[in-house]
């Protein structure tokens, strides 16, 4: 017997209790009652009957659920990082050790936290996501942790060469450079202060290298200590992409602090590698009066272009003018000059006073170079201080002479035109974005590497490497991601559309109507990668257990929204299939 609904025209369905027989050899069925008069709940109980099942009152008296764990960001980033090749990476990790250090790299993208707040995520006592029960992983102790970060420091060589295998191979563009992040304890060995980066000057800090691929997808990092100057790293950067990976030939692309002319001359070339770099003001000035001052009109077809000079030999210039960039800086020169001379009016001012005016030229000169230096234009005004005034006045030619280059900036590489246009110089050393993109990720926006809570300069070496592979899977998963968040699906086209490549990067016309309805082409709202990851933890892993067996444990996820199916389609995966 069985329950079929039946059409009824523009009535309600017939729901009618049917039974099938064979007549001649032919399979019949005939109607033994009809049930529309009953409930819904009645007619469902009756159906559960029919297939072998026990009908019970309600369902609460049949499963129990004991424990309701966030999931679906756990299985979205589980699964990517599995299928981004995490599981060869701790391949030749000890066996208790792999599902530690898997779930180390997902929580630092799910909720990035010291190791011993990670600790208490996985717990089972105190999980507030599934990553520990999924990953078997909820009764481990804090020192599994410790001893995982330690093998990872170990087995980084092993694994950035498969990185780099996979992403660089061959000829290759490698797109390196160099942050800071402040540590907040004095004993690790790699704290000193330097140049921050973050405005922490009275911190110490330590200083890591980032190399990318040409698309921005990390493949090393290393961690320097907090006072090494920016040229110092690349000597290791180069033997390690030479001597450890094996690339046949690089490119460097880095910025004109980092590969400076002594560098390129004591490292790069001898080694016979190529660079793409940019030169430096005082050397763009060497540039203007050896062939004449950069005339706006020089640049009015394409915004750029290339000449050789005697004092670069064996290098193409291309020399770039940005009019949006111009405008902004003589507006920034012009309201800087502006506040200089506020200032310095104010201490005019007081040697003038008549109740404890300021005196003695070093009283004055002092104050004087507080105002001078906060704003850098002392090279911009000549100053006459004596015993009881101060007066000073513009250095127009100076001015002038700076104005000429606002807007231009020059690219030198050593890529012959065949190889490397003038525009795809200029396209790949603003390529650059990309790793300041994911500098911005590790340091702020998604893995919050700081603070740092390690001492022991190896674990502090393993926590940035361990930020660097949670990247590469959230870059990963952006990719594919892309239609569900406000990143641009096009911009390729749109940086190959533009008339020069010297101008300000352009939105896609199809990213201009996401950004302005809010919107997918589908009609469902787009996210922010972290706010994909928050929605996504809505859907649940829930413990359940029966009546009949409570040691059995039943485990029932909620039914993905529509948003969340898009996203679990997008990235190949099932939120209810973990392992």
């Amino acid at each position: 017997m069985y329950i079929e609904s039946v059409p009824n025209r523009d009535s309600a369905p017939a729901i009618l209790l049917r039974e099938s027989y064979r007549e001649d050899g032919k399979v019949r069925k005939r109607t033994l009652a009809n049930l529309s008069c009953l409930s819904a709940e009645v007619i469902e109980g009756l159906k559960v009957l029919l297939r072998g099942g026990v009908a019970v009152p309600s369902a609460e008296e049949v499963f129990t659920v004991e424990r309701t764990l966030p999931h679906g960001h756990v299985a979205a980033v589980l699964g990517s990082a599995r299928g981004s090749g995490a599981m060869t990476w701790f391949g030749s990790a000890p066996k208790d050790l792999q599902p530690v250090l898997l779930a180390m790299l997902v929580a630092r993208v799910i909720s990035p936290a010291s190791k011993l707040a990670t600790h208490r995520l996985l717990h089972d006592d105190t999980a507030n996501s599934s990553l520990g029960r999924v990953l078997g992983v909820g009764q481990c102790s804090a020192d599994e942790l410790y001893a995982a970060l330690d093998w990872l420091h170990d087995a980084q060589p092993m694994i950035e060469r498969r990185l780099a295998r996979q992403h660089l191979v061959g000829s290759a563009l490698v797109l390196y450079d160099l942050t800071s992040t402040w540590l907040t304890g004095r004993c690790c060995e790699l704290a000193a202060r330097g140049h921050s980066r973050d405005g922490k000057r009275d911190d110490p800090q330590i200083v890591f290298g980032l190399i990318c691929s040409s698309e921005g997808c990390p493949i090393a990092v290393e961690v320097f200590p907090g006072n090494t100057a920016d040229p110092a790293t690349v000597a290791a950067q180069v033997a390690k992409l030479r001597d450890r990976f094996s690339i046949e030939h690089i490119v460097w692309a880095g910025d004109r602090g980092m590969l400076t002319s002594a560098r390129i001359e004591q490292v790069l070339k001898p080694q016979g590698m190529d660079w793409v770099s940019s030169l430096r003001a005082p050397q763009i000035a060497q540039l203007a009066a050896e062939h004449g001052p950069f005339q706006p009109s020089l640049f009015d077809e394409r915004n750029l272009l290339e000449f050789t000079s005697e004092h670069f030999p064996g290098e193409r210039l291309v020399v770039c003018r940005n009019p949006a960039l111009a405008e902004e800086r003589a507006r920034k020169r012009t309201e800087l000059l502006a506040a200089t001379e506020a200032d310095l009016a104010k201490i005019a001012a007081a040697t003038q006073r008549a109740r404890k005016p300021l005196r003695t030229e070093q009283a004055i000169a002092l104050r004087v170079g507080r105002v001078i230096e906060h704003f850098h234009m002392a090279k911009h005004f000549e100053l006459t201080i004596t015993d009881t005034s101060l007066t000073w006045q513009r250095r127009h030619e100076a001015i002038a002479q700076e104005a000429a280059l606002d807007g231009i900036y020059v690219i030198r590489t050593s890529v012959p035109a065949q190889k490397m246009n003038a525009a795809a110089a200029v396209a790949a050393y603003k390529s650059l974005s990309h790793v300041e993109r994911a500098f911005r990720s590790i340091k702020t926006v998604d893995l919050h590497v700081r603070p740092v809570f390690h001492y022991n300069s190896q674990r502090v070496r393993a926590h940035v490497f361990l930020c660097m592979l949670a990247y590469y899977v959230e870059w990963h998963m952006r990719a594919r991601l892309k239609p569900m968040l406000f990143d641009d699906e096009y911009l390729d086209e749109a940086s190959a559309s533009r008339a020069s490549p010297v101008g300000k990067a352009v939105r896609s016309e199809h990213a201009k109507a996401k950004d302005a309805s809010k919107t997918a082409e589908d009609g469902l709202p787009l996210h922010s990668f972290r706010t994909l990851l928050q929605d996504l933890g809505t859907l649940a892993y829930n413990v359940t257990h029966t009546h009949l067996n409570p040691e059995a444990k039943i485990i029932l996820t909620t039914r993905p929204t529509p948003i969340q199916a898009k996203a679990f389609e997008l990235l190949g995966l099932n939120p209810a299939c973990t392992q």
